[in-house]
């Protein structure tokens, strides 16, 4: 047993470091730049909404009511559409009978995690510095919606994965379906401010959970009556049992 996990462990390490210089390169300005690129996205929309004389919706910094919507939506894009792509980027090492399939999304989950993770601890940090946030009043929360959103985006890439394995033309798709994301994701706005029509229609968008849960963790007194743990945990144990499911179903018809 202790030899199978390290090989396992092994297989991990190498995949990811592969992902990792396929990804960012093998020069650190590329990592670099995957870190600033979400940052300057932050920083865009904060000018944008600052010269029209935009207050923050809750809070007194318009930087971490956005970074609070903006990082966790782009966190959970960017792992589900980089999963889309794994098994055609791997299509070489998956002939080696110690690679699985899962390895290579757990590669990229790992992956992704962890240079998100780094990204939210360097805005973060860069935020309090300047005195524009406070430390995190509830971190706890803040580490679970974190966590939350890799379940979630981890469940919906691996079925994105399998589905694109099918149906190329799903990539397309995809990408039509999920650009509403940033305006029905309450990143410029409070959901439980909505009328209730409203919030009956946007609840059943997971990433609008997702960004609660992290403004709940984040700001003191941040009461939402929109969020529901339950409903973002269920689907994302679903999601994740369908999309290996899947993979496992159709692992030989693949071309």
């Amino acid at each position: 047993m202790k030899q199978l996990l390290a090989l396992q462990a092994r297989v991990l390490g190498a995949l990811v470091l592969r992902e990792t210089r396929a990804t960012f390169g093998t020069s650190r300005l590329g990592y670099l730049w995957a870190i600033l690129t979400p940052a300057a996205g932050v920083a865009l929309l904060v000018w944008v909404f600052g010269a029209a004389g935009r207050q923050p919706p809750f809070g007194s910094s318009l930087a971490l009511f956005f970074a609070t919507g903006l990082l966790t939506l782009e966190f959970f894009r960017k792992l589900s559409s980089s999963l889309m792509s794994t098994f055609d980027a791997n299509k070489a090492l998956l002939t080696y009978p110690v690679i699985k399939e899962t390895d290579t999304l757990a590669a990229r989950l790992i992956l992704i995690s962890t240079t998100y993770l780094l990204i939210m601890v360097v805005f973060y940090s860069t935020l309090i510095a300047f005195g524009l946030a406070d430390f995190p009043h509830r971190p706890g929360q803040a580490l679970a919606a974190f966590l939350a959103t890799a379940l979630i985006g981890f469940g919906f890439g691996t079925m994105n994965a399998v589905i694109i394995s099918m149906w190329d033309s799903w990539r397309f798709v995809e990408q039509i379906l999920t650009r509403p994301l940033l305006v029905i994701s309450g990143v410029f706005y409070i959901p439980s401010r909505l009328p209730s029509e409203a919030i009956n229609v946007l609840k059943w968008n997971p990433v609008l959970h997702l960004v609660e849960w992290f403004r709940v963790g984040y700001y003191p007194n941040y009461d939402s009556f929109v969020l529901d743990r339950s409903f973002v945990l269920g689907l994302g144990l679903a999601l994740v049992l369908l999309g290996l499911a899947g993979e496992r179903l159709y692992r030989k018809k693949r071309v």
